[in-house]
């Protein structure tokens, strides 16, 4: 569980299929030496109608639930082997929305 880092953008493949990027920031339990939270920030992959839906009722800064698989894959560029490690998301839960979001909803009532 963490919060949205960017708005969500979905992009559609060649195959017909939809894809979308997300980055979840997720706050570590305890303070660093300097007595602050630092936080992981998680690549998390979206697919079809899980993406479609995180980006019609999400925005950035809200608090989703993540449920997936890691995933380590490669791929090259210039002939030099580059690695990921991301997070192919089989369910999000919505589980609150951004202050800033929250405001606009109250402006638009």
């Amino acid at each position: 569980m963490g919060r949205l880092t960017d708005e969500p953008e979905v992009k559609e493949n060649s195959d017909g299929t939809f894809r979308t990027l997300i980055t979840v920031a997720v706050a570590r339990d305890y303070k660093n030496q300097d007595g602050e939270y630092e936080a992981d920030f998680i690549r998390c992959v979206l697919w079809n109608g899980i993406a479609s839906a995180t980006k019609e009722y999400t925005h950035k800064g809200d608090i989703l639930g993540i449920k997936g698989k890691l995933q380590t894959r490669s791929y090259e560029v210039d002939q030099e082997k580059k690695y990921v490690t991301e997070v192919v998301v089989d369910k999000v839960s919505f589980i609150s929305h951004s202050k800033k979001e929250k405001e606009k909803t109250k402006k638009e009532e």
